[in-house]
């Protein structure tokens, strides 16, 4: 298990000082370092930890080619009119080969990159599935300390198993367009029954009144639902239509977003618990992975035969598990010496 010692516990305070205080380069480097998994990073985001939990946090997310960029785009310079400071997570996808990403999403939104107030990072998906990079929480904790009022997250845009968001963001916008084809799959798309917004972009499109007719059926539908667990949208979902491109509808998209959040107190709470449970699970699973990353290279005959087929990875699992357990209590008794 990594740790920093006195000397990198003095600096982490010292560098999450300065990226409360608004150094913006610095803060850059910070989120960088946490896509990179360095200890020190981790170790600063410790100490802005009490200072998260303030801003309001929007998902975007929809279907390839909706226009989600350019929907953020409209959204961003609609609160910076409104005098709010906006952070800015946009996602893309990751190559299966080299693992790089072309992290377009900045590129279309280069009218605000002068702009103090606000702050655009993309990262890459790096093979994580659900919509988000691996790191998305993280950079938006270390964007909320900064003192940013509203973060946009923008997801990568795959199609119906981009659901990650909901774990993330205060209020779920879905962008979809008119002409996908199969109105019966739009209907059936899981990401849909995520949205607390509905946002029909390119509305001067054909087709456009059906599409709105089909998401009101599919909402219908979902109401009906008494299962849902308590961070999934209740009550009534908002559809707007905007036309990004020409502003169209953007003010009327923001006003429902707002009204959402200013009418979901009991649901922004146990989404608030969900979101909590959820750190507290994927900060667990990643120090467990280190520990089982660690066991597997200390134990590195295990894989061979397993490739090997000379033993099953149910027997050779339970061998790391002692492994692991083995290498927790070694850091943990090393910790409790150097304390005392």
């Amino acid at each position: 298990m990594i740790r920093v010692g006195t000397v990198g516990a003095e600096r982490a305070a010292s560098i999450a000082h300065a990226v409360r205080s608004g150094d913006l380069r610095l803060c850059a480097r910070l989120i960088r370092d946490l896509d990179d998994r360095q200890p020190m990073a981790r170790a600063v985001l410790q100490k802005l930890w009490p200072a998260t939990g303030r801003a309001f946090i929007i998902g975007i997310t929809g279907n390839p080619g909706a226009g989600k960029s350019t929907v953020v785009d409209c959204l961003i310079a609609h609160y910076r009119q409104a005098g709010l400071r906006v952070g800015v997570v946009a996602i893309d996808p990751s190559s299966p080969f080299s693992g790089g990403a072309i992290l377009g999403d900045r590129i279309r939104m280069q009218r605000h990159a002068l702009d103090p107030g606000v702050f655009i990072r993309s990262l890459a998906s790096r093979g994580h599935l659900g919509g988000l990079s691996r790191s998305t929480g993280e950079v938006v904790a270390v964007l909320d300390a900064v003192g940013f009022d509203v973060i946009l997250i923008e997801t990568v845009g795959v199609g119906q198993g981009e659901v990650d968001v909901v774990s993330q963001a205060d209020t779920k916008v879905v962008v979809t367009v008119p002409g996908l084809g199969d109105e019966v799959q739009a209907l059936k798309a899981g990401i849909l029954e995520i949205a607390d917004v509905l946002c029909v972009n390119k509305a001067d499109r054909e087709g456009s009144d059906r599409t709105v007719r089909d998401l009101r059926t599919m909402l219908e539908l979902r109401s009906k639902e008494s299962d849902l667990p308590p961070e999934a949208p209740h009550g009534d979902v908002e559809i707007v239509r905007t036309v990004a491109t020409r502003n169209d509808g953007i003010a009327e998209l923001a006003t429902a977003i707002e009204r959402h959040r200013n009418s979901r107190a009991e649901e922004a709470q146990a989404r608030r618990a969900h979101r909590a449970r959820r750190e507290l699970r994927d900060a667990l699973l990643d120090q467990l992975g280190l520990l089982i990353d660690q066991a597997m290279h200390e134990h590195a005959p295990l894989l061979s035969a397993v490739e090997s087929r000379s033993q099953d990875p149910y027997t050779a699992a339970e061998t790391l598990q002692r492994a692991v357990f083995d290498i927790y209590i070694a850091a943990a008794t090393a910790r409790q010496s150097v304390s005392s």
